[in-house]
């Protein structure tokens, strides 16, 4: 995490790549023109759609992981070489949070979220611009953990013995309203664990006692965490990691389980059956 003042004082420092991620799950071409609008001096736009997911299909959710090859293009498209230092930032961190945890999980530790995002760089009357910088050529080696992620078989047959954290809000945790999956409800066993709830009301996150307090699973240092496609769970990841936690992201979250048929669906009371849904727009 960095704090706007400490990224002002470095907008000239060659080694520093910064990336506007903002996003709208229901305007996919939101994020580029406020990017067209104004953006970060030096900031480069990355769209999570065509940037940091691949292709969807059968299986791994809406936004399945991009391949080695194509974040590696991607990366260096936008100047980032192995040495760069990579600040992220968006509108209310959901976007951010999985470019931040894809750079690391493709071997590239020196990369930090902007706590409270482009809404507090505005509000503290920093520089913006609607100029785009020039690239120059750059060399991306990506190198993928899979320790940091769990599939559907793992989090089929993990789920018992480690917490697993359901980042979406609670209506749809709870299979009251499902707004963009074909069928509601939840994987058994996991808690709900919102994603707004990281967060103030300003953008920023919240102390580590308060994501204390919010996570007490997370003593077991590897809960798995997931959402509809793998993208808001990502901000529960960084939290977790701001109190000593070791998350696992369940990249196809639910958008993933619910293709799978054998996989079997908890639902509150009083809720829909777990086999319906109705077609909508909501986080990810």
């Amino acid at each position: 995490m960095v704090e706007p003042g400490w990224l002002l004082d470095r907008l000239n420092d060659p080694h520093i790549v910064i990336l506007d991620c903002r996003w709208q799950l229901a305007n996919p071409s939101y994020g580029r023109q406020a990017y067209q609008r104004d953006h970060i001096p030096g900031a480069r736009y990355v769209d999570i759609g065509q940037d940091l997911s691949a292709p969807p299909g059968r299986y791994g959710g809406r936004h399945p992981l991009p391949t080695p090859e194509q974040f590696q293009r991607v990366m260096e498209s936008l100047g980032v070489d192995d040495s760069s230092y990579v600040v992220v930032y968006d509108e209310e961190a959901t976007a951010a949070a999985r470019c931040w945890w894809l750079l690391q999980y493709f071997g590239h530790g020196e990369v930090s979220l902007l706590n409270g995002g482009y809404p507090a760089w505005r509000r503290l009357g920093y520089p913006v611009t609607d100029a785009a910088p020039t690239v120059q050529p750059s060399h991306f080696t990506p190198r993928p953990d899979p320790r940091m992620v769990a599939d559907y078989q793992t989090v089929r047959h993990l789920s018992q013995y480690f917490p697993v954290l359901d980042a979406r809000a609670p209506e749809r945790y709870h299979g009251h309203h499902e707004p963009m999956d074909a069928k509601a409800g939840h994987i058994p066993g996991a808690q709900n664990a919102p994603y707004t709830e990281v967060l103030n009301p300003d953008g920023t996150f919240r102390s580590p006692d308060d994501l204390r307090r919010i996570f007490p699973l997370a003593a077991s240092k590897e809960p798995i965490v997931y959402c509809g496609s793998g993208v808001s769970a990502c901000v529960n990841i960084v939290a977790l990691r701001l109190i000593g936690a070791d998350p696992l992201l369940y990249p196809g979250s639910w958008s993933d389980w619910i293709q799978h048929e054998d996989a079997p669906i908890a639902a509150s009371p009083g809720s829909p059956t777990p086999a319906s849904g109705e077609p909508g727009q909501n986080r990810p």
